[in-house]
């Protein structure tokens, strides 16, 4: 069978459904949709995703990086200036992340509140139902 003469690609082994989970654990990792997110207006330095990225710390933001170049995601490059520095990127595969997961992220935005008045409701009721 050849693909590209029209013939159908070949199936898909059992061991590429365990594989996706691979790429699940980038999509479903916070950290790396927003290092992903913040690196959409072009590259940026690990200072400026440091401060722009709420609450991580700079070992997992090293991590993450390391871990989404690694992957294919971005691109790290070193600028020889004085003082030296580093810029991350997104590859072409790592914009088609930003551009696949950016409608998860604005629900997350839109819906941060109703999801916090729904614990507080839940939070509410099971404190009550424990109480009695």
């Amino acid at each position: 069978m050849d693909v590209t003469h029209g013939d159908p690609p070949p199936a898909a082994q059992p061991s590429d459904a365990c594989r996706t989970r691979v790429v699940l654990d980038i999509v479903g990792d916070k950290w790396s949709l927003l290092v992903v997110r913040n690196l959409k207006n072009g590259p940026r330095r690990f200072t400026e995703l440091k401060k722009a990225i709420d609450g991580i710390s700079q070992r997992m933001l090293t991590v993450k990086l390391r871990s989404l170049e690694r992957d294919g995601i971005l691109t790290r490059t070193v600028h020889n200036v004085m003082p030296p520095h580093v810029s991350y990127d997104l590859t072409e595969m790592g914009i088609t992340l930003r551009e696949a997961t950016a409608p998860l992220l604005e629900w997350s935005v839109a819906h941060l509140a109703q999801i916090d008045d729904a614990r507080a409701a839940y939070d509410a009721r099971t404190d009550t139902q424990v109480a009695s």
